[in-house]
């Protein structure tokens, strides 16, 4: 009886815990559905693809938009399908049973009960946690994963779009503003049904407009147009923006830079250089623009409100540019021909079939931003009586329309804002719809000015699926071989992207040669480039544990090497201590080739007791190896592994390879044209264990190939050899390190973390598949010696492990040179305003300087 009474209490006691555990199970099964579904055309495409290998696809694009179509989070394969031996596994298989049984008519009822709502938020806390463990990013990649459930919706919340936002919105705010669209929607309450039309055309009417050669030599004009230019910018690119600035400044024109809320070093450099000049200005204000976002026209509308109530700047036409654009024809050029043309407003269409077009740009669907991310929330009518354009949302605009655009309070451009608040890409398509529709219609030119570099192939690859639920594209780098499509002569073109330094600075110098002539002989830099990766205005919070621990560690390299020169020892004043961490680090590139990183630490000189700053550049050692026999084996190029592939300009992001037990590397392999192949990759851990192999083919014509392989964590530290095999032959090797983090959580490593953090994946299994019976035909050692090593090494601590994180990175890191801020007690060490390698050394075509009596900087 007592056993029986016990029963019966915990059966009460679990079945509301085990109810509610059944219900978050079939919610994420229906994120899951919903997300296999968001794409059936890329469901097709992806059955023709072999699994884990290279993209094919060339992402139909138009030429001027940067939708593609809609994202499809079952591309990626490996995100929801779970590793057998991890937390989250079983949640993953139970997910995939509850979606094979439930069809598509889920519903999210108006309100919970409170107590199973309670227990269904922890309870659903607890197995989020187990999903976030094994990197699972919900039906988008990259997008929040949810927190907590306790919003209340304002109607039956129905479809699986929506749904799915609901499941992956990641605060309570974002979730309760995604239902309370999705019911004004519903009750018809959200969108315009109607919206007038004004213009008195039928049809788009827009000149064909060529440039004229001829006018040149008539003289300026004389009333010259002057121009707005809104810079809109993020990252960290400041010399990239300040060479653009000097490109296209003048004192007659006003530039008012917007600065992403998230890029707090690009925005403290942005206001330094702003008070030295009268007509640049820095928004006082700050948002998060997304890609796609409704947040960028938002942040387009404040500032052109901005720049027609700062009465002192007289400007006549607005013109949009980033910091990844550049000037293709002098600033004479453009002010005739602007003048010539000061009634007219220039927005490129996308140019084809209008109903396509609003399937391919998704104006057809109701989005939502919200945590950082554009939701799909399902369908919507386009409005009755007007005609939808867009394109490009690169565009140079007349201050008459802009102030419509902005002061108008007639039915056309307030149903039009209502609209596009829950439009992806508004920017896109907002100018160009109110203008067509407008009185002012007749003043359209469908020409945006600009060349931009598109590659379908490439640029088409779902990039921006981890921020939007859509596929969408963006335009490639212009390198030295595109030059020819920048000298559009009969087109009116003043400016081009993409450009980035960091990809190829060369092309910007041949332009800029082009326009503005050749910089004096000699001048220092010109095939320089530094971009900063981090800086003390960051704080810690712009730090990783791997990029802390690399970052010391190099500090401490440069120090070795600045006291063991022959004149350091000879010299007691070139003994130093370091003082915190590093203040500043920056990319190095030359000649369009990465050189290292540039760390600048401060430092106590141990005999002058004084601080000091000193820079250290830290030079990447390569270790690849190439075969050298014959036939197919000469295809191979290149054999690199790392993190941040960018599968647009086809390089690793991340350019030094900083990557943790944590981290997931992807291989890539570069090749030259021949005979199809078949070779394989082998993956081998600092223990000879083999993490992973696999086949690849290579067909004819292709140029890179690249694959994650699904590596369970963490990755065992040291280093790693990856090998690249054709019938088991070698074509060629490298080794890439996983570094010891000497930091944890931003705090020196714990023995309490360093076994579990250092002492590779459980069972030493790196995958479900065991490899090991391949290294006999590999030719491995024995791996027990090098496992008890590993064993010892995962409890290091303090400077023990210091010392093993500094070897490990002396392995594929030198110190190439030392420098001081300013002159030191130690004589030996050069200043580095004099070296040619310091980010404190010259750099002209990146310093603006005064301006010229022709009202120019360059």
């Amino acid at each position: 009886m007592v056993a029986g009474g016990r029963a019966r209490k915990l059966v009460r006691r679990y079945r509301l815990a085990a109810a509610t555990a059944l219900a978050i199970l079939l919610l994420q099964g229906l994120v899951l559905w919903s997300s296999a579904g968001l794409d059936e055309e890329g469901l097709a495409e992806e059955r023709q693809k072999k699994a884990g290998f290279p993209e094919s696809s060339d992402g139909s694009k138009d030429s001027d938009s940067s939708a593609g179509r809609r994202s499809s989070a079952s591309r990626k394969q490996g995100r929801w399908r779970g590793r057998l031996d991890g937390p989250g596994a079983m949640v993953s298989k139970v997910v995939r049973a509850v979606t094979a049984r439930h069809k598509p008519g889920w519903r999210l009822p108006a309100m919970l009960d409170s107590s199973s709502h309670r227990n269904l938020t922890e309870l659903h806390g607890e197995a989020q946690l187990a999903i976030f463990q094994q990197g699972d990013t919900g039906s988008v990649e990259g997008a929040p994963q949810p927190t907590e459930n306790s919003f209340t919706p304002k109607c039956e919340i129905t479809g699986k779009d929506a749904l799915s936002a609901l499941a992956r919105a990641s605060s309570k705010q974002c979730q309760q503003e995604i239902a309370n669209v999705v019911c004004l929607h519903r009750a018809g309450s959200l969108m315009p049904q109607s919206v007038p039309r004004h213009c008195q055309l039928s049809g788009k009417v827009s000149p064909v407009i060529q440039w004229d050669e001829s006018r040149l030599q008539q003289g300026p004009p004389s009333k010259p147009v002057r121009i707005a230019y809104m810079l809109v910018v993020h990252g960290r690119a400041i010399r990239q923006l300040k060479r653009l600035i000097k490109a296209v400044y003048h004192q007659q024109h006003f530039f008012y830079i917007h600065v992403d809320k998230r890029s707090n070093y690009l925005h403290h450099e942005a206001v330094e250089l702003a008070r030295h000049y009268p007509n640049i200005r820095v928004t006082p204000w700050r948002m998060v623009t997304i890609w796609g976002g409704a947040s960028l026209l938002k942040m387009y509308l404040r500032s052109m409100k901005d720049l027609l109530e700062l009465s002192e700047w007289p400007w006549d036409f607005f013109i949009n540019l980033s910091a990844t654009d550049y000037p293709t024809r002098t600033n004479d050029e453009l002010v005739m021909f602007l003048s010539k043309y000061r009634d007219k407003n220039f927005l490129k269409s996308h140019g084809r079939d209008n109903a396509r077009f609003i399937k391919k740009q998704g104006l057809d669907r109701l989005f939502h931003e919200c945590d950082s991310h554009m939701w799909r929330l399902g369908e919507r009518h386009i409005p009755e009586g007007i005609v939808v354009d867009g394109g490009s949302d690169w565009f140079s605009l007349t201050r008459s329309f802009v102030e419509y655009v902005v002061y108008a309070e007639d039915q056309l451009v307030s149903q039009l804002r209502q609209f596009y608040t829950y439009t992806l890409l508004p920017a896109e398509s907002f100018f160009h719809t109110v203008l067509e529709n407008s009185h002012a219609c007749e003043t359209l030119v469908d020409n945006n000015l600009r060349v931009t570099n598109w590659n379908r192939k490439l640029g088409c690859k779902c990039q921006y699926k981890h921020i939007v639920d859509w596929c969408g594209c963006s335009p490639n780098d212009f390198k030295p071989q595109d030059f020819l499509r920048l000298q559009q002569l009969s087109r009116p073109t003043f400016f081009a992207r993409k450009f980035e330094s960091t990809v190829n600075q060369e092309v910007l110098e041949i332009l800029d040669t082009h326009l503005y002539g050749s910089y004096p002989a000699n001048t220092p830099a010109l095939k320089a480039y530094w971009e900063n990766v981090y800086d003390r205005v960051d704080g810690l919070s712009g730090l990783t544990d791997v990029t802390l621990t690399f970052y010391t560690a190099f500090s401490r390299l440069g120090l070795h090497k600045a006291s063991s020169t022959p004149a350091a020892k000879a010299d007691k004043l070139c003994r130093f201590e370091p003082r915190g961490f590093p203040s500043s680090v920056h990319l190095y590139f030359y000649d369009d080739r990465f050189q290292g990183y540039l760390v600048m630490q401060e430092v106590q000189n141990l005999a002058t007791g004084q601080t000091e700053s000193l820079e250290v550049w830290m030079m990447p050692q390569g270790a690849l190896k190439l075969s050298s026999h014959g036939g197919q084996a000469n295809r191979l190029q290149n054999l690199e592994v790392g993190t941040e592939w960018d599968p647009k300009e086809r390089l690793f992001r991340n350019f030094g390879g900083l990557m943790g037990p944590f981290d997931e590397p992807v291989a890539m392999q570069k090749w030259s044209r021949g005979p199809n192949l078949t070779a394989t990759v082998v993956w081998i851990d600092p223990t000879y264990v083999i993490a992973a192999s696999y086949d690849i083919t290579v067909d004819v014509e292709a140029e890179f190939t690249q694959y994650k392989p699904p590596l369970n964590h963490p990755l065992r530290p040291g280093i790693w050899t990856i090998r690249l095999l054709q019938f088991w032959e070698p074509l060629g090797e490298n080794q890439f390190l996983v570094v010891p983090q000497t930091f944890n959580r931003k705090q020196p490593l714990r023995k309490d973390d360093s076994n579990w953090l250092h002492g590779g994946p459980p069972r030493n299994e790196y995958m479900d598949q065991n490899f090991q019976g391949l290294g006999g035909i590999l030719n491995l050692p024995r791996s027990e010696v090098a496992e008890e090593d590993a064993v010892q090494k995962a409890r290091l601590t303090g400077k023990e492990l210091e010392d093993w994180a500094d070897a490990a990175i002396g392995t594929f890191w030198s110190a190439a040179n030392v420098c001081v801020s300013i002159p030191s007690a130690c004589t030996s060490l050069e200043i580095c305003s004099k070296t040619s390698w310091s980010s404190l050394s010259p750099d002209p075509k990146s310093e603006l300087g005064p301006v010229k009596p022709d009202g120019r900087l360059r």
